[in-house]
């Protein structure tokens, strides 16, 4: 029974840290796109999406942290941070990448 409550508090660890790296993939993209870039993408502000990915790391960072002092590791609140900034990677990110460097001569397909 010992071994697989070890097991199962590595997994949890392990888990914490993915999460963690989802949530830190997701501000740093979010940091570098212009705010412009978010209401071209017809998305809401680069503001807003700083609050939530930021919210969510810092989550992410403390549920880490507690999961290495031996306590926690995957919960709920690390659920709800990992979900927004997936929302962030799958919905938002694309469209606001679209929206970088349209302008001048740039065609759909790329330059003309």
């Amino acid at each position: 029974m010992l071994i697989v409550l070890s097991i199962q508090s590595y997994l949890y660890l392990i888990l914490g840290f993915v999460a963690l790296a989802i949530e830190v993939w997701a501000f740093t993209d979010c940091v570098r796109h212009k705010p412009a870039s978010f209401e071209g993408a017809l998305k809401r502000t680069k503001g807003f999406w700083l609050a939530l990915t930021g919210g969510s790391l810092v989550v992410g960072l403390l549920s880490a942290l507690s999961g290495l002092g031996g306590g926690g590791g995957f919960n709920l609140f690390q659920l709800v941070a990992v979900v927004a900034a997936s929302v962030y990677l799958a919905d938002v990110k694309p469209a606001v990448s679209e929206t970088v460097g349209r302008g001048g001569n740039q065609g759909p397909y790329g330059p003309w």
